[in-house]
């Protein structure tokens, strides 16, 4: 199995954080190997196209911008 790469992107507020442990519990409960990282970089989080925070990025690739999904919403934006 590839291991995902699972990026949060934003400032480090409240919702950030919120979406962050979302993304745990979510690569938890499927007892998955992922690699998780948060990017607090403005620059970098523009580069990549997002306005508004917090965004969640699998592979590489935005799945999420704006707002704080669920485990459950997560959970299959992992199952690559």
């Amino acid at each position: 199995m590839t291991n995902i790469k699972v990026e949060i992107l934003g400032s480090g507020c409240k919702k950030c954080h919120q979406l962050e442990e979302n993304a745990k519990k979510a690569i938890n409960d499927l007892g998955i190997a992922a690699e998780l990282d948060h990017i607090t970089d403005q620059i970098e989080i523009v580069k990549r196209g997002v306005m508004s925070t917090p965004a969640l990025a699998v592979n590489g690739k935005i799945v999420s911008k704006g707002k704080v999904i669920s485990p459950e919403e997560i959970k299959p934006l992992l199952q690559v």
